[in-house]
């Protein structure tokens, strides 16, 4: 894991994000163990306070779970349950402002659609 934090956010919730983004490129599996709380602190300076907040956020989300006596692991059912969350959450909230700006600038649709089908047929 390597990280650059940013003033704009808490540490923790930078955590948090970064795994469930390792956990949707597939770079953390299904099953996986997550690092232990205090190998975290140690490689990134952090508070172990710090991070077993980031782990006990992703344990709240439903993506992974404690294993008394083993560590954190990523849920089976995790990935799937992150995209559908982040699909959701990115037309509800993300797309209609792309669709704003997209007016509001009088973009030539044209070449945005075209765009977005070569994505689709990467896909």
């Amino acid at each position: 894991m390597s990280f650059h934090w940013n003033d704009k956010e808490p540490i923790y919730l930078q955590l948090k994000d970064k795994v469930r983004e390792m956990i949707l490129s597939g770079d953390l599996s299904e099953g996986e163990a997550l690092p232990s709380v205090r190998q975290v602190a140690m490689d990134y300076q952090l508070n172990p306070l710090t991070v077993s907040k980031s782990w006990q956020l992703l344990v709240d989300e439903g993506l992974v779970e404690k294993r008394r006596g083993l560590g954190m692991f990523v849920l089976n059912g995790a990935k799937n349950s992150l995209k559908d969350a982040e699909q959701s959450a990115f037309l509800e909230e993300a797309w209609p402002n792309i669709l704003k700006k997209i007016e509001n600038l009088n973009l030539d649709t044209k070449p945005l659609i075209q765009s977005l089908e070569n994505i689709g047929r990467n896909a």
